[in-house]
């Protein structure tokens, strides 16, 4: 292959594009922007590791597509991470979002790349939905198999909607339920029933996620040719974010691209070990950058916060990081204890607005409508009763509210969503998007199916009545373009109002439907009124609208969970302490808050612990708080440093 030079020149060229005027990368910086072989790259966090990728690329894209008529691969986790890397360079690279290359997360990759392949070549038809919230509106529950779900010890939503079909076409556990399936005997009418059931979901194209992965297992087993095509059109293939990988997604992405040393292309994972947080039995990945003997890249000191908050951040490290030392240009603020009482807790988020609103006033903390403040904590719920929580600190705390979802509670909700999304670049796509995916998903509650009793898609169903209903059809995209243009506005209600007196018309018109379901009724109508401010007991108030929003006069803060907020930068956080198996983390961790280190050797939850601290802990521009309860710190309160914290008792 061809090697490609990249020279001082074309960094300079990244510079002006990425940094702020005056501001270039360092040698560390320079070193793994210039390198192009396999290796990993370890960043602290706040490091820049995401700019200094985008500068490889950036200078990789004035050769696209390469000679050979190969490209680059890019891959995050998320699909917020994918839009910050189109947010910051699409304009000046247009040639990486194009054939050859591909920007996407790990799942719309697997998904377009294997998945989807496989499946049109099995079945001879496109697939129709890859959603887990799709997926289990359709599963049912066989006859054959009822008595034996309603008896047996596993539990029957596990069995049913955690079902997978293996590469063998088996019924297995998704991969965050490693044990084994609990039907042991595949001859009998329980488990050909509940194999039926996969089958026939798999084949009305109506696929998990997991069952992607499955299929791209499989299309990997069968079709060798399919990791040699990949390997020749993507020449450099790069991983952000690495921790965030499922072991599954890790294993696959080695298979393809590393391919035991052998690969066509080169792969560069890049991310933070200490990051690799837990989720349910997921296995993550700390241990996996250190077996494959690659060169190891390290990306040192912090862009992101001053050496105050890096003080603190440092001591929750479970693997020692080269150095995190704070190097933002931003004014110093100590991290802040918040002690409260079992009758103070409810005063937390109260005293947080108060703390960031006193820093305004000192100029520590900038006055701006772009800051982002943001309360967290690690459970939504606890194992032992009584325990504390995070709806414990915020009463009206709803998980449902921070899932990143195209299915949500009501049409109010596909409204409000596509309203919060940062609308400029895109116009009134992702509110287009969203007001025809509430109309399909009143299709599926009607039970109206195409012509081939599939559920329509956003494609067919504007096909379907361009070709029989052509007038409506002009109709309906006359009024899909007023309701965006609504929203747009902020005319929220005026909107809803609109489409709720439209949807019977048109399914009267066109399915001859004069009444509809009870369950579109409610879908329609629910909570209706959302996005009404209510005060609470503490001075402030919650913002009951699709978002978790606690607000005090003109600051608002956004209440979400530690896996919520993964890769994201704010103003402030405050991070709230909850029970985790017998410990809350100022008991787990008391020598961290005392400025000394823990060894994730003491305990499989002191490590897990670890991990979440120091990813909740470390995302803050300007100012760090943690909220600890005052009996499970009063034996070691003397001992927390004045030069670390600054101590307040609620």
């Amino acid at each position: 292959m061809m090697v490609i030079p990249i020279t001082d020149n074309d960094i300079k060229y990244a510079e002006r594009i990425l940094l702020p005027a005056g501001c270039s990368f360092n040698d560390q910086r320079k070193i793994f922007i210039k390198n192009l072989t396999t290796i990993d790259l370890q960043a602290v966090p706040g490091s820049g590791k995401t700019t200094v990728l985008l500068a490889k690329l950036l200078i990789l894209e004035k050769h696209l597509p390469f000679q050979d008529g190969s490209g680059v691969l890019v891959i995050s986790h998320t699909n917020t991470a994918v839009d910050e890397i189109k947010a910051r360079i699409e304009r000046y690279c247009p040639r990486l979002f194009a054939y050859p290359s591909f920007v996407g997360t790990i799942q719309s990759f697997v998904d377009q790349f294997l998945a989807i392949p496989l499946y049109a070549n099995l079945y001879k038809r496109k697939l129709y939905r890859i959603d887990d919230e799709i997926y289990e509106e359709n599963v049912y529950v066989p006859s054959k198999a009822q008595g034996w779900l309603n008896n047996n010890p596993y539990n029957k939503t596990k069995v049913l909607y955690k079902s997978r079909l293996n590469e063998n076409d088996e019924l297995t556990f998704g991969f965050d339920y490693p044990g084994e399936f609990p039907l042991k005997t595949k001859t009998s009418d329980t488990y050909k029933s509940l194999l039926e059931m996969k089958q026939s979901l798999r084949k009305s194209g109506i696929l998990c996620f997991d069952d992607a992965y499955f299929l791209a297992i499989k299309a990997l087993r069968k079709y060798p040719i399919f990791k040699r095509l990949m390997q020749r059109r993507f020449r450099y293939v790069y991983i952000d974010e690495m921790q965030d990988m499922d072991k599954h997604q890790y294993e696959l992405l080695e298979e393809i691209f590393y391919d035991d040393g052998r690969s066509r292309s080169i792969l560069q994972r890049i991310g933070d070990k200490n990051q690799a947080i837990f989720s349910g039995n997921v296995i993550k990945l700390e241990d996996f950058w250190d077996s494959t003997g690659r060169q190891v890249l390290n990306i040192d000191g912090s862009c992101r916060f001053s050496q105050e908050i890096a003080n603190v951040v440092q001591c929750f490290a479970l693997l020692e990081p080269r150095n995190i030392d704070g190097k933002s240009l931003h004014t110093s603020v100590k991290p802040h204890l918040l002690i409260y009482t079992d009758d103070t807790i409810k005063k937390v988020l109260h005293k947080f607005t108060d703390i960031v609103r006193s820093k305004q006033t000192s100029g520590k903390i900038p006055v701006s409508t772009g800051n982002v403040l943001k309360a967290i904590a690690w459970r939504k719920s606890a194992d032992s009763e009584g325990k504390t929580i995070i709806s414990d600190y915020f009463a009206q705390f709803n998980e449902s509210r921070q899932r990143a979802t195209v299915d949500f509670l009501n049409l109010k909700h596909y409204i409000l969503k596509s309203k919060n999304k940062n609308l400029g670049k895109q116009g009134l796509g992702p509110i287009r998007e969203s007001i025809l995916n509430a109309f399909l998903k009143i299709l599926r509650y009607e039970n109206i199916c195409d012509s081939n009793g599939r559920h329509y898609t956003v494609r067919s169903w504007l096909y379907f009545l361009k070709d029989g209903y052509n007038d409506i059809y002009f109709e309906f995209k006359l009024k899909i373009f007023l309701w965006c243009r609504s929203v747009y506005r902020g005319n929220i209600d005026d909107a809803y109002l609109e489409i709720k007196q439209y949807l019977p018309g048109i399914l009267q018109k066109v399915f001859n439907k004069n009444n509809m379901s009870h369950e579109t009724q409610d879908f329609i109508d629910e909570d209706a009124d959302k996005g009404n401010i209510t005060n609470d007991s503490a001075g402030g108030a919650y913002n009951n609208d699709i978002n978790n929003i606690y607000r005090c006069d003109d600051l608002e803060v956004e209440v979400g969970t530690i896996h919520s907020i993964k890769g994201e930068t704010h103003t402030a956080t405050l991070y709230l302490e909850t029970y985790y198996y017998g410990e809350y983390e100022s008991e787990r961790l008391a020598e961290c808050f005392k400025g000394n280190k823990v060894k994730g050797s003491e305990g499989k939850h002191v490590k897990e612990s670890l991990k979440m601290a120091y990813v909740g802990m470390s995302r803050p521009t300007h100012l760090l708080c943690v909220a600890v309860h005052e009996n499970r710190v009063k034996s070691y309160l003397n001992e927390i440093p004045d030069s670390l914290w600054e101590k307040i008792k609620i």
